[in-house]
């Protein structure tokens, strides 16, 4: 299947072409459904897909397979270990590996509706997983230049394990969600009212 037919591209960090056309976003909601649920069945990762910005006809079940649902799975396991990584150095080092494993040179591509945008996969025959590893490196890689450190990482809230981008204004983030920075500061703050009462 062509990568041109599926409507697959990268966006340059800010860029919106469509709404829910956003790879940094999608690597995080993807990374994370996987790491909830190993076995994630293919109809969810149909549907998130879809949610962002991957059209209908694209995601048939001979345009996107049960073999290439596992390969988006596997991908999925090795972005996260890449999300995790809170060094830069580390971080920048594992995504040149994984650009170098799954990229190629880029090129411009404009197809379903979607403008120019770039695309660092293989070629158009590149598998699923392929595509998913090179552009959701390539969004980071492009998103820690841009901050000159990680912005991204698992939520510091006891018990949660969800991976965050961190990519918006005021200071680094360390939680998923402002529900899980909101119950962090209340289980401190009681800490520190028992601890002095």
């Amino acid at each position: 299947m062509a990568e041109d037919e599926r409507g697959r591209g990268e966006m340059g960090q800010g860029e919106r072409a469509r709404p829910g056309f956003r790879p940094a976003e999608r690597l995080i909601d993807l990374a994370n459904a996987v790491r909830a649920t190993p076995d994630l069945p293919r109809a969810a990762l149909v549907e998130l897909l879809a949610r962002h910005g991957e059209s209908p006809g694209d995601l048939t079940e001979w345009a996107f397979t049960e073999r290439d649902a596992g390969e988006l799975r596997g991908a999925a396991v090795r972005i996260a270990a890449v999300l995790t990584e809170t060094d830069t150095d580390r971080a920048a080092h594992a995504l040149n590996g994984l650009l170098a494993a799954c990229g190629a040179r880029p090129r411009l591509s404009r197809h379903g509706g979607h403008p120019w945008h770039l695309h660092v996969d293989r070629g158009d025959d590149a598998g699923w997983g392929d595509w998913f590893l090179a552009s959701s490196a390539l969004a980071l890689a492009q998103i820690l230049t841009e901050y000159g450190r990680v912005p991204w990482g698992e939520c510091a809230a006891s018990g949660c394990t969800a991976l965050y981008l961190g990519t918006g204004p005021g200071s680094a983030r360390r939680f998923c969600s402002p529900a899980c920075a909101t119950r962090e500061r209340v289980a401190a703050h009681r800490r520190r009212k028992k601890a002095e009462g």
